[in-house]
């Protein structure tokens, strides 16, 4: 199972999820600019000729990379928007029958219908069963008779690093939440003191990537860590 860590600019700003191997590259490079996260990956590279040891990085799962080419400019900008997102923004929750259903079961639907001029965008779109999208067809709400449960919004970026991974360590999930405003759903599942509803709890306790001979060979946690799927 390949883990992601958190990058973030120098001045604490989401900036994107990388793999072990891109880590190990800031770190070879003394592009790290500090380190918060509680969980450590253990990068073994190849073995020094002259000294006849190999070569060790260890690595946060949250790390700020230097740089202002790594600065997040556009901190306000709408994230890109992605079933994944939408139905984890809505806890796979229907809009209409407020029934939580798999993902396989749900559709992107537009409440002001798309032949009628309604936008690809997270104000316009929710989640919906497919029996609730064939009801309503090509109709607003009101025209079919049909309530919202609840309303859409454009998440943050902190909640958008969320919605859009499957994969987070706890250390990575408290750090975003604290960015996430408290109108946001994911709060609902918070408040009740359990995981958000598009996250299970797996323990790992090894996780092995692939890389270049030149760069690391292998990535292991030094200790258990608890992920978000």
């Amino acid at each position: 199972m390949s883990l992601h860590i958190l990058a973030l600019d120098a001045a604490g700003a989401p900036h994107r999820w990388i793999n072990t191997r891109g880590a190990a590259l800031y770190y070879a490079t003394n592009m790290v600019a500090w380190e918060i996260g509680q969980h450590e990956f253990v990068l073994r590279g190849g073995t020094q000729r002259l000294t006849g040891q190999r070569s060790v990085i260890r690595a946060s799962s949250i790390i700020a990379i230097k740089g202002r080419n790594h600065m997040v400019r556009q901190f306000g900008r709408v994230p890109t928007l992605t079933k994944q997102m939408l139905l984890a923004r809505d806890r796979y929750i229907c809009a209409y029958c407020a029934q939580r259903f798999p993902f396989e079961q749900l559709d992107m639907e537009h409440i002001q219908p798309k032949s009628r001029g309604g936008a690809d965008s997270w104000m316009n779109l929710v989640t919906a069963c497919k029996a609730c999208n064939h009801r309503k067809s090509n109709r607003t709400p009101q025209e079919a008779g049909m309530k919202l449960h609840y309303v859409p919004y454009v998440p943050n970026r902190h909640e958008a690093f969320i919605l859009g991974n499957r994969r987070i360590l706890g250390d990575q999930m408290e750090f975003l939440m604290q960015g996430v405003p408290k109108g946001s759903r994911i709060h609902l599942d918070t408040y009740r003191g359990r995981r958000p509803a598009f996250a299970s709890t797996v323990v790992v306790s090894t996780a092995l990537a692939r890389c270049s001979p030149a760069a690391v060979c292998t990535a292991q946690t030094a200790a258990s860590a608890t992920t978000a799927m």
